[in-house]
């Protein structure tokens, strides 16, 4: 034999590894099948009590996934009135057009100012009499009680760089006043944050809810099939491939459930979208109700995939710990 013989292992002792791993695989993929459709099979059995445990799931996901949405409506009310922040710089009286004018230049050539507008003296007295609809008592004034007026519209909303573009612009020779209120961002800004928190703690109660119910779904599965599992593991069955069967349930109350959930949140939405926007049209706006969308739904279904094959696997493993095969 030559070295290079001698240096080459044995034919049958190369090929060896890869068949017996390439048919494990192909068990492994045969089983993960076969228990996906039997299970789906044994809750197609009971269609009432699989409907009634699914209703249960959609019912604790619909809550968290509604206040959620409003919440992300919110968000975006937020942003298109921080866009729309603006504050007022009033001009002393003593200042006329030309010197009102330059000072509007001054202000656009501002770092922190997006735009500026400027409302003269007379613009500023035809717009009060027209808001209120006495044209007749205010033209009889001898004097426009009325300063020039300039506004602002910031390159940040934010209220701290609103604060300190004021206090920059109150310094301008002409200036009398410059006037913000940004109180009812603050407090839209706490809302939004409380409202993210409540939906968060919500998520959190009722996605324990949905633990417990599939938990408590499969643990009477468990018991119903007691003695088929003792018989199992006496011929060397593992926890794993016992508890299979069981995560595909699971998994499929909570992908049932989601879908039920998608679908009364789509229900709910058609349901509110005509009185909405009636009482937004009644305010001069539109508004239209916030919808899932593609990455919102595919959230949904994944979150209740997950939590259902969560339930059923804390419920298996606690259950398959008390059972000892006889």
């Amino acid at each position: 034999m030559s070295r290079g013989d001698a240096r080459q292992p044995p034919r049958g002792a190369r090929s060896q590894g890869g068949p017996r791993t390439g048919s494990r695989l192909r068990a492994w993929g045969r089983h993960h099948r076969a228990m996906c459709l039997d299970s789906a099979r044994r809750l197609l059995k009971h269609p009432v009590g699989s409907l009634l445990t699914m209703l249960a799931i959609a019912i604790a996901l619909v809550l968290p996934a509604a206040l959620w949405l409003t919440l992300d409506s919110a968000r975006l009310l937020d942003a298109e009135l921080e866009e729309s922040a603006t504050l007022t710089v009033y001009l002393a009286h003593q200042v006329d057009e030309a010197e009102a004018g330059r000072i509007d230049e001054a202000i656009g050539a501002h770092e922190g100012v997006a735009r500026t507008r400027l409302i003269t003296a007379a613009e500023g007295m035809a717009e009060f009499q027209q808001a209120l609809g006495l044209a007749d008592a205010l033209g009889r004034l001898d004097e426009n009680p009325l300063p020039a007026s300039v506004v602002v519209t910031p390159l940040d909303p934010a209220p701290e760089a609103v604060d300190a573009l004021a206090q920059s612009l109150q310094e301008l020779t002409g200036v009398d006043e410059v006037r913000l209120d940004l109180a009812w961002l603050e407090r839209l800004r706490h809302l939004a944050e409380l409202g993210s928190r409540v939906a968060l703690a919500l998520a959190v109660l009722f996605g324990l809810g949905v633990l417990l119910v599939v938990g408590n779904t499969i643990r009477l599965a468990v018991e119903s099939r007691r003695r088929e599992i003792e018989v199992v593991m006496l011929i060397g069955a593992t926890h794993a491939f016992v508890r299979r069967p069981f995560l595909y349930s699971g998994a499929w109350y909570g992908l049932g459930g989601g879908l039920l959930a998608w679908g009364l949140l789509g229900l709910g939405n058609e349901w509110l979208a005509a009185p909405v926007s009636a009482l937004a049209a009644s305010y001069g706006a539109t508004f239209r109700l916030p919808q899932l969308g593609i990455s919102g739904s595919a959230t949904l279904l994944i979150c209740s995939t997950l939590l259902g094959w969560l339930g059923a696997w804390i419920a298996v493993s606690r259950h398959l710990a008390e059972v000892r095969p006889r």
